[in-house]
């Protein structure tokens, strides 16, 4: 595994600049905190890929105001984050908390250096985002037969048929490609999945043309050891980690990312797993927001603060300023009327509380066809 370099990220107006050795005073966290203790082997760079106004509000009981909606994003850029996936070009009736995708998009047109991603289901979804000047579209398909069946009403390689068009549409017009697999690691209908029926869905994804892939532990019940035998599959079949946050494919193939849900306890563990695989995208949701319907107790996506710290303390530069991020988290969930699941967040609240919540770079707030089954779920 080679360690990779310091990539080029595009910088967001008034971001801060990545922690270089460890947090600077006045990032909120006690002291210097977490002390820094890199890992031979790992990325020296992570990119983080926000996932919170999309997967996460799309969970929502109570159909979440687009101007908040605006504000969150405009909020995690300014803290740092270089890719926020801001939506989903879904028909209202599937995900009515995203029925706004057309007024929320031409808001955050002003955002430089920010990457804004859009899910699309298919070909009518493609060209709802295109017209609104999306540069980066993602699919979602299955590894499984049971969960394509309950979330696009077809079969895994019915599912494929549909995207491929879309994918070559896309990539004919200049947009990134990222595919989601959901079930990567379990299934609640199915069980345990082989690593074979995953590495199958992964090879046609890359074949279509993706430029990423996104391994979606959906219900939360991968350890490490399976994080490390799929990524051995993947590389074995010619779809190795990339080793670097990349803007593009590398030549070999499309760069691979993780998308972990924390129900077992085991999404850090399991994202040291990735990065020791030379994973440097990792999927994550501000305030750990999100999770899934399919397994009780569920405690959801990744929480982006707790990802942070973890690769600060390694050493493993994000570009992500830890006390503005928080505060946002903390905003958002008093918008919410619940408290961060986030172990971080919780845990830097008191600190947090005497850092301002940043600044949007503008002022959100103050601008107030049917498609297929929506995608919920990575």
């Amino acid at each position: 595994m080679t360690d990779t370099t310091n990539s080029s990220e595009p910088t967001a107006p008034g971001r801060p600049a990545a922690p270089a050795a460890g947090p600077v005073e006045g990032n909120g966290t006690p002291g210097d905190l977490p002390m820094v203790f890199p890992v031979e082997g790992l990325p020296t760079r992570v990119r983080i890929h926000e996932v919170g106004p999309r997967d996460g509000l799309q969970n929502e009981s109570a159909i979440v105001p687009v101007e908040v909606k605006a504000e969150f994003i405009r909020r995690l850029a300014t803290a740092g984050l270089s890719t926020v996936e801001a939506t989903s070009f879904v028909h209202p009736k599937w995900v009515p908390q995203l029925a706004d995708a057309e007024e929320l998009y031409p808001r955050l047109a002003d955002l430089e250096g920010v990457r804004l991603p859009v899910l699309v289901p298919n070909a009518r979804g493609l060209e709802r985002a295109s017209a609104l000047g999306a540069r980066e579209v993602a699919v979602f398909a299955s590894a499984t037969e049971s969960f394509a069946k309950a979330n696009l009403n077809r079969t895994v390689d019915g599912a494929l048929e549909m995207f491929e068009p879309v994918v070559a549409r896309a990539k004919s017009a200049g947009l990134r490609v990222r595919g989601y697999l959901s079930m990567c690691f379990g299934d609640p209908w199915e069980g345990p999945v082989p690593v074979d029926q995953v590495v199958r869905v992964c090879r046609a994804l890359a074949g279509m043309g993706c430029d990423e892939l996104s391994l979606g532990d959906t219900i939360g019940v991968a350890t490490p050891g399976h994080v490390h035998a799929l990524l051995t599959a993947l590389g074995t079949a010619g779809l190795p980690a990339s080793g670097a946050p990349a803007d593009s494919a590398p030549p070999g193939g499309p760069t691979l990312a993780v998308h972990f849900h924390d129900t077992y306890g085991q999404a850090l563990s399991n994202t040291l797993a990735a990065l020791q695989h030379g994973v440097a995208t990792v999927d994550a949701s501000a305030g750990g927001l999100g999770g899934c319907p399919y397994a009780k107790s569920a405690t959801g996506n990744l929480a982006t603060e707790d990802l942070v710290w973890m690769l600060h303390g390694l050493g493993v530069e994000t570009g992500v300023d830890l006390a503005r991020l928080t505060a946002t988290s903390t905003w958002m969930a008093q918008r919410l009327g619940r408290p961060s699941p986030s172990r971080t967040v919780r845990a830097l609240a008191g600190a947090a509380s005497s850092v301002a919540a940043p600044a949007s770079p503008s002022s959100a707030e103050s601008r107030s066809t049917p498609d297929s089954p929506a995608p919920k779920e990575q």
